[in-house]
């Protein structure tokens, strides 16, 4: 303990600090500010800019699924949209993960954070199923994700990993090989999404190496203004491919095998993939704004529109509301998409995140030692 921290220097210099010290050296007092005690760190506008327009790309892909068997354009949109959206999400995910260093606190984080929602999220969606959907023999699995948990569980698998890709020589490369590996082993099976979880790995690894002035460079002007014909020419392929091309291979979670291909194209389709998405993902981040915004204060709450948004968008499949003939023209369609975005923006917003905070962000100490740090701490 240093001399300015014991208790007799404390009482010594009470009477000569300011008032706004002497209230923040209290615990609990609602008059004492953080900021008086300790700067906070800001946020990075551009991240949470970057995490509001991907979850709302989600929602809106989601939205769309109904409506591709109607509309090339909307199935080239739902293709070129999945291509990048969640790739993004996870690099952003990796990038944040890279302090992760298996110590007692970021443990009881991740818990707290990723392992305690997927079980409450799991078992809600289950029976969200088993209700809505009118299937009381749905099971409740915690080692089989059904529909949006898969990312939590993924999450978790990562993060565990993160100091093991900080040792490695080479860890995209062996991230990429894991993935292509996993893309023609059928036998891996549903536990854990597991395939999901190999095949989306390279994108957390890849998030993990990245420093702060790799997105300054795909931010820069001249990328910015390359990134419109780099897209405009994915979305032209997308359009070609629509028709022939199985979009379960952007979701990853089957092997090659199971799409009915050759076991060979696993790895091939795993590689063009990957460059593909690497490619989309940096003319996404290219036009994110690096400014605050007016939705810039809900990229703290993504997780939250993520996980909720997935009962609206099973339950139109249940009650089938996409049976009204007008949401499959070209207006309807546009009016799905807004709807979506509306949807998801809401779900994102703090007052949705006080509500369901007890299920994204419990703090449970109860559950946890106490190491030496808490002990110290005056209570």
């Amino acid at each position: 303990m240093s001399d300015d921290a014991r208790p007799g220097n404390q009482a010594l210099d009470r009477r000569t600090r300011p008032p706004a010290a002497r209230n923040a050296s209290l615990p609990g007092r609602a008059d004492a500010p953080a900021e008086a005690a300790k700067p906070l760190k800001r946020r990075d506008a551009f991240f949470d800019n970057a995490k509001y327009l991907a979850i709302v790309l989600v929602a809106v892909g989601h939205a769309w699924e109904p409506l591709r068997d109607d509309s090339r354009a909307a199935a080239a949109l739902y293709i070129a949209v999945y291509t990048f959206h969640m790739p993004a999400f996870i690099v952003i995910s990796g990038y944040f993960s890279r302090s992760f260093d298996a110590s007692p606190s970021r443990i009881r984080r991740l818990v707290t954070g990723v392992a305690v929602p997927y079980v409450i999220f799991e078992v809600a969606y289950s029976l969200f199923k088993r209700w809505a959907d009118d299937d009381p023999g749905h099971p409740i699995s915690l080692l089989d994700p059904w529909y949006l948990t898969w990312f939590l569980i993924a999450l978790f698998v990562w993060r565990l990993t993160t100091p093991l890709w900080k040792v490695v020589r080479w860890p995209l490369p062996i991230a990429l090989a894991i993935a292509a590996l996993a893309s023609v082993s059928p036998d891996i099976g549903d536990d854990l999404d597991l395939q999901r979880v190999l095949q989306f790995l390279p994108f957390f690894v890849l998030g993990l190496l990245l420093k702060p002035e790799h997105f300054q460079l795909v931010r820069r002007r001249e990328v910015r203004l390359l990134a419109v014909p780099v897209f405009a020419g994915a979305l032209a392929v997308a359009y070609w491919a629509a028709p022939q091309m199985n979009a379960a291979w952007f979701y990853r979670r089957d092997s090659a095998q199971e799409l009915a291909a050759p076991g060979w194209t696993g790895a091939v389709m795993t590689l063009a993939l990957f460059g593909c998405s690497v490619v989309l993902v940096a003319c996404f981040f290219a036009w994110v704004p690096g400014r605050r915004m007016w939705f810039t204060a809900l990229g703290a709450g993504t997780l939250y529109g993520y996980l909720l948004h997935g009962f609206l968008a099973k339950g139109s499949r249940f009650w089938d509301w996409y049976d009204n003939d007008w949401l499959h023209q070209p207006l309807g369609e546009i009016a799905v998409t807004i709807v979506a975005a509306v949807i998801i923006t809401v779900l994102c917003t703090p007052p949705v995140q006080r509500l369901f905070r007890f299920s994204m962000e419990p703090e449970m100490r109860w559950a946890f030692k106490r190491d030496a740090a808490d002990l110290a701490r005056p209570q």
